[in-house]
C-alpha cells in the first residue's frame, strides 16, 4: 500500500536550510497525494507527547500544509523547533508515563530509561507511513535504531561540522563556511590596527572540516582535532607571519576540538543526552600561552553561534531543496533506512550510518599540511567539488 502520511522532524542544533526541506517535503509530498505531519522540538515530540491530552498534542503535533510552509525557507532556524532529546536514554520521564513500563538503560547511579516503545506506539497512532528525521550524527544515531526496528524512515543530514558519514556533504556548511570568512575578513581590520594575533575558534568537536575550509579560502593558518599540533611550533609560525605581513598581524583558526601536544580541552557542565560535555574555549587558552611565551597582545573571536544563525546560502537551500526531494522520491518508491547524500560529487541515497563509525574525520594525509598548519591546497584534480569522498 503508497504511503499517504509522512512524518518530519528536526533535531540537535539548528542550521540555515532546514526550512527549505520542511517546505519542500511538504511541496512535493502533496504532489503524490500525502499528507505531512510536522513532530516538533526533535525526538522530544515523540517521546513527551500526549497524543489524549488537547494541549500535548498541539505543543508537540503540527499539520503542514502548503499554506502554512509557503515562506518558512526565507528564514533560518527551524520551523519545527528542535531538541536534544535522546529517546534511548531518557534521564527523566515525561509525567503522563510510568517509569516501570520501560527499560533501563543507565547504571544504579546514573539511570535512564530507553523510550523506543513509546516512540513507535506514537507513530503508529499518529497512522504514519513514513518518517523523515532531519539531523546530525546523534540525531541520526537513533534514526537508524528505529529503522532496525522495522519503522519505515529516510535520513536527511545537516551539520555545520560536515561529518556525517557517508556523504561529503550536510545541510549548514556552506553557510557556516560563508559566514566565517566574511567574520575574518571584517576583522582582519581591527586585528590589524591594534598589530596584534587573531584567534578565531569555529565549530568542530570532532572534526576540522569547518575550520579546514575557513582556513582554505581566508589564507589562514588552522589546527584541527585530528592533529594535535606542536605549540612552540605554531608560535614560530604565527611571529613569522606577523613580522611578513606589512600590517604587523597574524591569523589562526582553532577547531573547538583542537589540541596541542602536552594540552587538552577542558569540558564542562552536565553531559546532554547523546553524552557531550561543553568544551571550554580553546581560543582563550591559546591566547594564553601566546601572551605567556610571545608577550604578544590577541584578539579571540569565538565563531560559533553566529554560523547558525540567520538565511542560508545559495548553496543550502539547493542542497537542502534537492535532498527533500530526493526524500520523498524514496517514499513514493518504498525505500527505507536510507540518507540522502552527495558521493563522488553527485546525489546518492545511502545507507543511514552505522552510529557504531563514529563522525567522519579529516583526513589529514591528503587534506592538511602538518608542517605548515594549513590545509592542502596541491592535487585536486579530479576530485569531487568538496575535496573529499564520502
Amino acid at each position: 500500500m503508497p504511503a499517504r502520511r509522512i512524518g518530519i522532524l528536526t533535531g540537535g542544533g539548528d542550521v540555515p536550510g532546514l526550512n527549505s526541506v520542511i517546505k519542500t517535503v511538504v511541496y512535493r509530498a502533496t504532489e503524490i497525494g500525502c499528507d505531512v505531519v510536522g513532530i516538533r522540538r526533535g525526538w522530544e515530540g515523540l517521546t513527551h507527547v500526549n497524543l489524549d491530552d488537547v494541549a500535548s498534542r498541539t505543543r508537540y503535533i503540527l499539520a503542514l500544509n502548503r499554506d502554512n510552509t509557503r515562506t518558512i525557507d526565507r528564514t533560518g532556524g527551524t520551523y519545527l523547533h528542535s531538541s536534544r532529546t535522546n529517546p534511548s536514554m531518557m534521564k527523566k520521564l515525561p509525567p503522563h508515563l510510568a517509569a516501570g513500563s520501560f527499560p533501563k538503560t543507565g547504571n544504579e547511579t546514573a539511570v535512564t530509561y530507553d523510550l523506543s516503545s513509546q516512540v513507535l506506539k506514537n507513530l503508529e497512532a499518529l497512522r504514519l507511513d513514513y518518517l523523515i528525521a532531519i539531523g546530525g550524527d546523534d540525531t541520526l544515531s537513533y534514526a537508524a535504531k528505529l529503522h532496525h526496528m522495522g519503522l519505515n524512515i529516510i535520513a536527511i543530514p545537516k551539520t555545520m561540522d560536515n561529518d556525517v558519514r557517508h556523504t561529503e556533504y550536510c545541510i549548514g556548511f556552506s553557510t557556516a563556511i560563508s559566514r566565517a570568512t566574511d567574520a575574518i575578513q571584517r576583522q582582519r581590520t581591527t586585528i590589524g590596527s591594534h598589530e596584534r594575533i587573531g584567534i578565531f575558534r569555529i565549530f568542530g568537536r570532532d572534526a576540522g572540516y569547518t575550520a579546514l575550509y575557513t582556513a582554505y579560502v581566508s589564507s589562514t593558518r588552522c589546527c584541527i582535532p585530528e592533529h594535535k599540533f606542536n605549540l612552540n611550533k605554531l608560535l614560530d609560525l604565527l611571529i613569522g607571519d606577523k613580522r611578513n605581513n606589512p600590517s604587523n598581524y597574524a591569523l589562526v583558526v582553532l577547531s573547538e576540538g583542537a589540541e596541542w601536544e602536552g594540552y587538552r580541552v577542558a569540558e564542562r557542565g552536565e553531559a546532554d543526552a547523546y553524552g557531550h560535555r561543553k568544551k571550554a574555549n580553546v581560543g582563550e587558552d591559546f591566547a594564553a600561552e601566546v601572551g605567556r611565551i610571545l608577550k604578544e597582545d590577541t584578539i579571540v573571536s569565538d565563531l560559533t553561534y553566529d554560523l547558525r544563525s540567520g538565511e542560508a546560502d545559495f548553496v543550502d537551500k539547493m542542497v537542502a531543496s534537492t535532498f527533500a526531494g530526493m526524500a520523498v522520491d524514496c517514499v513514493e518508491q518504498g525505500k527505507s533506512g536510507l540518507m540522502m547524500a552527495i558521493s563522488s560529487g553527485c546525489y546518492a541515497a545511502v545507507d543511514i550510518p552505522d552510529p557504531k563509525l563514529g563522525p567522519r574525520k579529516v583526513d589529514v594525509s591528503s587534506m592538511y599540511n602538518v608542517e605548515r598548519y594549513r590545509p592542502t591546497y596541491a592535487n585536486k584534480i579530479g576530485l569531487p567539488i568538496f575535496l573529499t569522498r564520502a
